[in-house]
């Protein structure tokens, strides 16, 4: 009985974080948002920065016992095609998302494609992909939606485990994570046994395929939580720059979509 228990104990540890997940998320962006403001930082867009590198602190605590031993040893006994299939599965369970928010910010082929390749690649539950163009789809989700309304960033934050976030960035996450309609779907043990990997599989595959990057930031910074806010600021700065460039021209996700009805047709 006992053994039986120690088999079932990470299972259920990670169907509790699936069902607390987003409150968890909630109470650590309303926790940083009402903190009182440091009283010097130096970034101006940093207004909580001793709280943000306690927290920093914490995460790379977390990397250096949990996440960096399991990621080498990901990478070292899986297979190429393996991490791939895994990689696929991720990048397909996101497609509800980006097809919601595809159509919210009016992008209606977009969200089509989106949908067409959730249909399709269903049918391995995302591990095998079967579109020609897996590419074609440009990822959105609810922090791009409100940039689209012109939300403000809001303060920089450091968030438990999670890591680097803008306060809009990670209420954005907070309202992905419960609208994703793969949430609401009860498809028996193994759908609950996904998507309740999902979460550790993500964390596990994100550190491994930025195995490099990471430990590079990690070991030869002079001050590793300066350069990580930069490298954040910087990633969301080419984000919002594709993204309007997106809008002047027609993007890869037009042309695929009439792409695959013109190959229907004929």
């Amino acid at each position: 009985m006992s053994y039986q228990r120690l088999l079932n104990a990470p299972t259920t540890a990670l169907q509790t974080w699936q069902r607390s997940g987003p409150a968890l998320l909630v109470a650590a962006m309303l926790a940083a948002c009402s903190a009182t403001l440091d009283g010097e930082h130096s970034d101006l867009r940093d207004h909580f920065e001793n709280t943000n590198r306690n927290i920093f602190a914490f995460n790379m605590g977390v990397d250096s016992y949990v996440l960096e031993p399991v990621a080498k040893g990901y990478k070292s006994t899986v297979p190429d095609g393996g991490r791939r299939a895994i990689d696929n599965h991720l990048e397909w369970a996101s497609m509800p998302s980006t097809a919601l928010n595809s159509t919210l910010q009016g992008e209606f082929e977009n969200a089509a494609l989106a949908t067409i390749h959730f249909a399709i690649n269903g049918l391995t539950l995302g591990f095998a992909n079967l579109t020609e163009n897996p590419g074609a789809v440009n990822k959105r989700n609810f922090d791009q939606t409100l940039a689209r309304a012109n939300v403000p960033n809001g303060h920089y934050l450091m968030v438990p485990v999670l890591g680097s976030h803008s306060s809009r960035s990670l209420f954005g996450r907070v309202v992905d994570t419960v609208t994703n309609p793969l949430s609401m779907i009860h498809a028996g043990n193994l759908g609950s046994a996904v998507r309740t990997a999902q979460i550790p599989a993500g964390a596990v595959a994100f550190r491994a395929n930025n195995f490099a990057a990471i430990n590079d930031v990690k070991y030869n910074s002079i001050d590793p939580y300066a350069r990580t806010r930069s490298l954040y600021f910087q990633s969301q700065a080419g984000k919002l720059a594709n993204d309007q460039d997106g809008n002047k021209t027609p993007n890869l996700a037009d042309d695929q979509f009439d792409a695959f009805f013109d190959e229907t047709i004929q």
